[in-house]
């Protein structure tokens, strides 16, 4: 019987007068890719930032193995083991590759020293280094500064940054944008990788990745829930198609 590992219920978020977040409700099953997908300014990034702890709900509960995590900090969230990767890199741009994850293995687990220490002092870290780089396909750059690597070697590198303290829930934020479809293939690959064994929820505008992963997909419209469902069940959805799929495959810009 599969079990829910995260449940979001009647979550709000107000900024003044303005409200982002309106009593959205969604399940992630433990184990599945849920893709959360909408029009620019539906409100996707501030429930990621809600659900990792970047923002305080305004009302509503966040529940992540059964415990409500609403208004926690994002450290305490992550070290529970949910982690989330940024649109933006969030690397050291001075360290190496393996340096920038040997860095947030040890923060995840919470470990003093340095990630220049001798290797013989760090076995664990190292090794949990060489297993993240081997995942998303950074072992020929570990040596590389952050600020060297092509776009595409970024944008994994900041997964790998999320996926170093082994979260048992991930979230993905626009794992693609901005690839070439031959660089999209490949972190398409890289993502199913690092789905084995735990439960992703990514944000992403290319519906090919989408129908491609997913499991289970949650379109979001002003705040809300507006239908959630496997792929193939969204893809015929008259709403989905008029809220989202209508404006064509791919969106791009910000949002809240």
């Amino acid at each position: 019987m599969t079990q829910v590992i995260l449940s979001i219920e009647d979550l709000r978020k107000d900024f003044g007068r303005t409200q982002i977040i309106r009593g959205a409700t969604l399940e992630v099953q433990t184990g599945e890719i849920h893709a959360l997908i909408g029009p620019n300014g539906a409100g996707k990034s501030t429930l990621f930032h809600l659900v990792s702890g970047r923002l305080a709900p305004t009302s509503g509960r966040i529940m992540f193995e059964g415990v409500d995590i609403a208004g926690q900090r994002p450290a305490v969230i992550a070290r529970r083991g949910l982690a989330r990767s940024f649109q933006q890199t969030s690397a050291f741009r001075d360290l190496t590759v393996a340096e920038n994850i040997a860095v947030a293995a040890m923060w995840m687990r919470d470990e003093r020293g340095s990630p220049v220490r001798p290797a013989s002092a760090m076995t664990s870290t190292w090794e949990r280094v060489d297993e993240v780089m081997e995942l998303l396909n950074l072992t020929h750059v570990r040596n590389l500064q952050a600020s060297g690597l092509a776009y595409s070697e970024q944008r994994a590198l900041e997964i790998a940054l999320a996926i170093a303290g082994d979260p048992r829930l991930l979230l993905l934020d626009e794992p693609t944008a901005g690839m070439s479809r031959a660089e999209t293939e490949i972190a398409i690959e890289a993502i199913r990788r690092i789905a084995k064994g735990r439960t992703l929820v990514l944000i992403e505008h290319d519906m090919n990745v989408v129908f491609g992963l997913a499991d289970t997909v949650s379109m979001l419209v002003y705040g809300e829930v507006l239908a959630s469902a496997p792929p193939a069940v969204i893809r015929d959805d008259p709403r989905v198609r008029q809220a989202y799929l209508g404006h064509g495959s791919q969106a791009g810009g910000a949002e809240p």
